[in-house]
């Protein structure tokens, strides 16, 4: 099922219009200009192998950033269900300081109406430069468990239109 939510966030980032319209469908007046916003600056987006802890990679002109995609019908993600979700965090984390990118987790919430897809990015220890400081400013970063494990609060999330929103407005400030 975790494929399906892939494509449908690769769809999306792509502007492939099917996708778009499905979309749309139950979204607000608000979240219809977000999603309206990648028709006219889309990403090429490629499925990663996943060795880096990132299912898809999203490109354009002026940002690129790995995606790590989830979704449940439960609106808490916990990190300490298995090892290998923090491992993967991690090792992701990790290759994102080392190429100076923010590492993005996209977490589709099934069942929702209006926008289902929320993002979020992982805590780094380096600063990042340029726009991807702009946007990492902008994205909630996963909450921490006592214990040191991540923590996806759906609601605590920036939805995607928004975020196409916020990019949109970042290109038109040029």
């Amino acid at each position: 099922m975790g494929d399906a939510y892939e494509r449908e966030l690769k769809n999306l980032l792509s502007a492939d219009e099917k996708a778009l319209q499905r979309m749309l469908r139950s979204c607000s007046l608000e979240e219809r200009d977000g999603y309206s916003a990648i028709s006219r600056n889309p990403f090429m987006v490629v499925r990663a192998a996943g060795s880096l802890g990132s299912d898809l990679v999203a490109m354009r002109w002026d940002i690129s950033f790995p995606i790590e995609v989830k979704s449940s019908v439960h609106d808490v993600l916990r990190f300490s269900q298995g090892p290998q979700l923090m491992e993967q965090a991690d090792r992701m984390s990790g290759e994102c300081c080392r190429a100076g990118l923010i590492p993005v987790y996209a977490f589709r919430l099934k069942g929702v109406r209006g926008d289902p897809w929320k993002l979020f990015s992982l805590p780094l220890e380096d600063e990042l430069k340029g726009r991807h400081a702009l946007i990492a400013r902008r994205l909630p970063v996963m909450e921490r468990s006592g214990n040191g494990n991540y923590i996806m609060r759906w609601k605590d999330g920036m939805k995607l239109s928004s975020f196409l929103s916020y990019l949109e407005f970042l290109r038109s400030g040029e």
